[in-house]
């Protein structure tokens, strides 16, 4: 039996393997060209393009283990994280898939068999759900596996539309569609819950294990269900859960894989009760956080970045709650990468980047937590009454990372009431926001469909023979198109390379007698090529004989960037570590963009040790060679594999020498010298965690020196000065100019203070306390924080406000001295200002200050000062 997780996982695989799948990896955490998804949530997330009919493999049966993470958009669960058996940011979904090979039948006597044979799950703890009007999946349940009828239960439309059922899947709002049919274990009697489509089935008695969804339907935007002319199959088991059955126990979090990280966890943190829940949501959350990181998302905030940051902050909360006094949560990671076995392939190979990522993420929030409870503090004196108000509770949670369990403790302490029900209505709208934002708003049907399979021709000419298959204008299939017309025009054999892997589409023109299409760019739909562009002479119809001809010039330098995309990638692991990764890339005529992790800016001495390495390369002048093996092969002979790409089972391999070695589709150089140089033009980062390389070749490369000499010349020349001594020359000025800043400094604090003695007389009386409000001309918003220091040493006791306008721009400071802060705040007075000139502003009780876009009311503003402070004073 099996006895660990991994080993059921491996089962589950080596079972469908058996029966004729093809063994997947998971996909990307990060789904790969799908806007609409903002993480990766079931097993079917990397074969929609072939549900959908746009991608065609070289399998018709898949199985895999895939990685999902649900904590945000539609599928977000967060909060119950930790604190129920089955809730988690972070789950495997054991699946298998047939893509309109086998349907109703083997699909469900796959999953019987596996689970009542192989897993040796008792026949009497199952039971099935179908949809209400599937008598097809009845009949298989009933007659041909055996199940009671009283143990298949039917689901109707119970979530208050048509087709709207816990047992109908529906890909979005159009698409593939259809019945499912779902399996659920028995857990016992001693466990509160009834079956399925009864008012007890909330309980966690009968929970499900698996679930098959027939896709035998296209929805349309009208509601119409077209059949699909080849139905599918696409299935999930919850591996964790199944775990769970196996080993005898009701909750997840009791399974191998979580023991040892509670254990684990608790040892670092040093707590000795197992069972606390805090313990759960570390567990839980190491494992989303470290896969996330693993595949390219680093804490930001925004969109999935702001994600991992809300799961490491949360967790990073529950270990401070377990008295954490140091960062600990990315010592976790070596026991996750042991616990997980094969499943963390990627994440061993990423494991000094993710436990950087995450230890530095640590330490940023304890920095994060010392600035909320100063700016807790900062609202709490400014409080009137003895609640705090709900929005600014979840603006501090929100947009602050500042735990709302913390809030209240703090005003628990000062006898400081929160209004929750404030906070839980702001915190209902973000969820709300969020799952707009998660839905699905393609209409699967709008999309460009094309038949058929376009021969590529390209490696080895860039013209040749080729017959029109199809067009296409305005996104409907033609026959013909006149001169004028744009359209997509798809071919039987094409030397046109279609845009993928970062390499740009060609261009180039067809050609017959009196025809002229010019192809202005050249893009992939599914297995066929379509050649973008505009008939400009003639008459084209499908089943034309043409001339095709590529762009031979623009074609051979965007070789030259993609050829040398492979050098850099190998370079920068080279120099900077095994942990960099390709991120991204585009590869054209003009220049290449190479994007890869690594976690801090790349030094000078670093860039120019890569750069000089890639020349290097370029000057042995190797060999480009191509073949075409198998997958497994291919890794085993060493070659990058990019993470969330998809490859056939054969891929090309592209070797350079000894440096380096890939899985390529693109187009290359012959050799390394035809690059020529290599020129870096920029390095930064794009994201956090994500630096982008930008750069040159060939002849570009060589006029890009030659516009920094001639740069640089010019420079030397304004300094009076010859290339070679231009950076002592420029440092002697520089350090000229910070003196003659210092110089200016002193005199504009000099003239501060005479004009702040000036001032101080205009100072009036506002019942027995001085105050001075002044409009100010010629002075410096940067000298304003000085001037209200100076005003109010000379006042000693008094209230100062100060205004400057500029072009469309108003400055504000408003300073209130010690003694009078318990009767007026700066912050309230300078926001009262700041409102009526179109602007906002806050500060200490003491001192405030405020911008506006308003300076035409400064005046009115500043005149109702007075009347404000008399109701205060």
């Amino acid at each position: 039996m099996y006895k660990t997780t991994a080993e059921l996982r491996s089962a589950f695989l080596a079972f469908f393997a058996k029966n004729g799948h093809q063994v997947v990896d998971s996909s990307s955490l990060v789904p790969g060209n799908d806007p609409t998804l903002l993480f990766t949530n079931a097993g079917m997330n990397q074969f929609k393009d072939v549900f959908l009919g746009l991608d065609k493999r070289s399998y018709t049966r898949a199985t895999t283990s895939q990685r999902c993470v649900r904590a945000g958009g539609k599928h977000n669960d967060l909060d119950n994280v930790g604190y129920t058996a089955r809730h988690h940011t972070f789950f495997e979904m054991l699946g298998n898939f047939s893509f309109g090979d086998y349907f109703k039948h083997d699909a469900i006597r796959f999953a019987w068999t596996f689970l009542t044979e192989d897993l040796k799950l008792p026949k009497e703890r199952l039971c099935v759900t179908i949809y209400e009007t599937d008598d097809e999946a009845y009949n298989i349940w009933k007659d041909e596996i055996g199940v009671p009828e009283d143990c298949i239960i039917r689901i109707g439309d119970n979530k208050g539309a048509p087709y709207a059922s816990d047992n109908f899947w529906q890909m979005g709002d159009t698409g593939p569609c259809g019945p499912c049919t779902e399996i659920f274990y028995d857990h016992g009697d001693h466990i509160w819950g009834g079956r399925p489509g009864t008012p007890e089935e909330d309980g966690d008695r009968f929970i499900e294990i698996w679930n098959i969804v027939f896709m035998q339907f296209n929805r349309q935007a009208d509601g119409a269900m077209d059949p699909l002319p080849k139905p599918s199959v696409d299935t999930g088991m919850g591996l964790e859960r199944i775990a769970a059955i196996l080993q005898g126990v009701h909750s997840n979090y009791q399974i191998d894989i979580f023991t040892k990280l509670i254990a684990k966890a608790a040892e670092t943190i040093g707590v000795e009760d197992l069972s606390n829940n805090s313990l759960k949501v570390i567990a839980d959350h190491i494992r989303s956080c470290a896969f996330l990181v693993a595949d390219g998302v680093m804490p930001s905030n925004e969109g999935r970045g702001y994600v991992l940051r809300r799961i490491i902050r949360r967790a990073v909360r529950h270990g401070n709650k377990l008295g954490a006094t140091d960062t600990f949560f990315y010592k976790l990671v070596p026991t996750l990468i042991e616990v997980m076995g094969d499943a963390a392939k990627e994440l061993k190979a990423s494991q000094e980047i993710v436990e950087k990522a995450l230890k530095a993420e640590e330490e940023q929030f304890a920095r994060t937590l010392e600035r909320g409870l100063g700016m807790l503090d900062q609202a709490l004196e400014t409080l009137k009454g003895d609640t705090l108000d709900g929005e600014t509770v979840f603006k501090l949670y929100d947009t602050y990372g500042f735990p709302v369990d913390l809030t209240a403790d703090v005003c628990r302490e000062r006898n400081i009431n929160v209004d929750e029900a404030g906070f839980e209505t702001a915190m209902a709208e973000q969820r709300r926001r969020a799952q707009e934002a998660g839905k699905f708003g393609t209409d699967y049907n709008a999309v460009l469909k094309i038949d058929g399979e376009t021969e590529f021709s390209g490696y080895d000419n860039l013209t040749g023979n080729s017959s029109v298959v199809a067009i296409y204008k305005d996104g409907e299939a033609v026959e013909v198109i006149q001169a004028g017309d744009k359209a997509v025009v798809v071919l039987e054999t094409t030397p046109f390379y279609g845009e993928s892997g970062g390499q740009v589409g060609d261009k180039g023109q067809l050609l017959a007698e009196g025809i002229e299409f010019e192809v202005t760019d050249t893009q992939k739909y599914g297995q066929a090529t379509g050649h973008q562009g505009v008939l400009h002479t003639g008459e084209l119809k499908v089943g034309q004989s043409l001339i095709t001809a590529v762009d031979k010039k623009l074609r051979h330098r965007t070789q030259l960037n993609h050829s040398v995309t492979h050098l850099l990638h190998a370079a920068l692991r080279q120099v900077l570590g095994a942990h960099v990764t390709q991120k991204g890339s585009l590869v054209d005529p003009e220049r290449l963009r190479f994007d890869f992790s690594h976690v801090e800016a790349v030094k000078s001495a670093e860039l120019k040790e890569i750069e000089e390495l890639v020349n290097t390369q370029i000057r042995r002048n190797h060999e480009l060679k191509t073949e075409v093996m198998d997958i497994d092969t291919a890794k085993e002979k060493g070659a990058m594999a990019l993470f969330g790409e998809k490859y056939d089972s054969d891929v090309r391999v592209v070797t350079m020498g000894d440096f380096s070695i890939e899985l390529c589709g693109g187009t290359h150089v012959g050799r390394t010298g035809d690059i020529g140089l290599f020129k870096i033009t920029s390095e930064g980062g794009i994201a956090a965690g994500i630096r982008r390389i930008e750069a040159v070749t060939g002849a570009a490369a060589m006029d890009y020196v030659a516009q920094e000499e001639a740069e640089l010349r010019e420079a030397a020349g304004l300094l009076k000065a010859d290339a070679m001594s231009l950076v002592a020359k420029l440092k002697a000025q520089l350090d000229k100019a910070k003196q003659l800043e210092k110089e200016n400094a002193q005199l504009k604090d000099k003239l501060a203070a005479a004009a702040s003695a000036d001032l101080a007389g205009d100072a009036v009386e506002v019942n027995g306390v001085k105050v001075l409000v002044k409009k100010l001309e010629g002075v410096e918003p940067g000298a304003l924080r000085g001037l209200q220091d100076e005003l109010k040493q000379k006042l000693g006791s008094g209230v100062v406000v100060l205004g400057i306008a500029g072009d469309a721009k108003v400055n504000l400071i408003a300073g209130v001295t010690k003694d009078l802060v318990g009767k007026v705040k700066a912050g309230e007075l300078v926001a009262m200002v700041a409102a009526q000139v179109g602007g906002k502003g806050g500060g200490r009780p003491d001192m405030a200050q405020a911008g506006g876009s308003q300076p035409e009311h400064l005046d009115k503003a500043l005149s109702d000062v007075m009347p404000w402070l008399t109701e205060r004073l």
